[in-house]
């Protein structure tokens, strides 16, 4: 006979697929948090590997702009110390300068004329002084035309003055100083 199965193994099978389903669902939902969770883990530790070699990167860059800051100080420094450098060999080179200019002031002045004040502003030189005519203070300025360390006179003011009963004249003389360069000069 053939046996029948009265039972409801329908509804348990299906009870059974609902069991398997939740079960696979919760898995899921499990795995999937698991998943989620190390990729998380693994983007967080990339991150903070980054921020790591960014602030290493960032303290290299502060210890380099501190050396550029320093090099640039070295830098003016120098400029600093070679502008002082120019300037005392200029010096040196013109150190001369003075003692021909006043041997020539003195090999320039003709008998009768005096000399009362002298300026000088770069190469100008402003001569001022007492001559007891008008043809010594002419000689005077020939004798700066013809100087090797004087040059272009030019004459600013000539007055004839009385000087108790003596009639003198007073002058203003210019006169440019010639530079000579000292390492061209020969020396004797």
């Amino acid at each position: 006979m053939p046996r029948i199965n009265l039972l409801p193994w329908r509804e348990e099978l299906r009870k059974q697929r609902q069991t398997n389903f939740a079960i696979a669902a919760v898995s899921a939902v499990v795995l999937a948090g698991l998943v989620t969770l190390a990729a998380n883990v693994f983007m967080q530790s990339r991150i903070d590997h980054q921020n790591a070699r960014n602030q290493v990167l960032q303290e290299e860059i502060t210890r380099l702009d501190a050396l550029i800051e320093e090099i640039a100080d070295l830098e003016r420094k120098k400029e600093r110390l070679l502008a002082r450098m120019e300037i005392i060999e200029e010096l040196q080179r013109r150190r001369p300068d003075s003692v021909h200019l006043f041997d020539e002031l003195v090999q320039v002045l003709p008998e009768g004329v005096f000399y009362e004040e002298m300026e000088q502003t770069d190469q100008r030189l402003e001569i001022q002084g007492i001559a007891e005519s008008s043809t010594r203070v002419s000689a005077l300025m020939r004798n700066i035309e013809s100087s090797e360390y004087l040059t272009k006179p030019g004459l600013e003011v000539v007055q004839t003055v009385d000087d108790e009963g003596t009639r003198r004249s007073q002058f203003t003389v210019s006169a440019l100083q010639v530079v000579v360069d000292s390492e061209t000069e020969d020396v004797e």
